[in-house]
């Protein structure tokens, strides 16, 4: 019998600001991620953008960042997997979510006020890998040869 496959890939931006709280000794970021679809509006005829939103769960380190250097608004990129909940409130319904567990968080675009500091920008991976930081550059500033291949 093959094995399951539970891969998700979503690049958008960030609806709020993120929100963190300690599982155990475990830092927990949730992130809610808004993600455009284009759609043909029937009645007009235009194409126009549909919003499908997310809740993102990031774990440890990767999560502390998040809650460090992201705001309302960022745009990210986020592989993860997705992962059903289900639960009873307090009087008696059942309840149920899918919700993204990200294995990767990238942070695409530029901080709220439009720049970076330093001439840096953040990347960041949820594998636990430490947080890197890679210089930005002006649109000339590389050329062919600076090209690897």
């Amino acid at each position: 019998m093959a094995r399951s496959i539970n891969r998700v890939v979503l690049v958008g931006n960030l609806t709020r600001d993120p929100e963190s709280r300690q599982a155990g000794a475990t830092t927990v970021c949730t992130l809610r991620l808004a993600v455009n679809d284009q759609v043909k509006d029937q009645s007009s005829g235009q194409w126009v953008d549909r919003p499908n939103y997310f809740d993102v769960d990031v774990f440890g380190a990767q999560g502390e960042l998040c809650v460090k250097y992201l705001a309302k608004g960022r745009q990210v990129a986020v592989e993860g997997k997705l992962r059903w909940r289900e639960w009873e409130t307090q009087e008696g319904q059942k309840r149920s979510a899918v919700s993204v567990v990200a294995d990767n968080i990238q942070f695409i675009g530029p901080r709220e006020g439009g720049g970076q500091s330093g001439g840096q920008r953040e990347s960041g991976n949820a594998g636990g890998a430490p947080f890197t930081a890679a210089p930005d550059f002006a649109e000339g500033d590389v050329g062919d040869d600076d090209i690897p291949f």
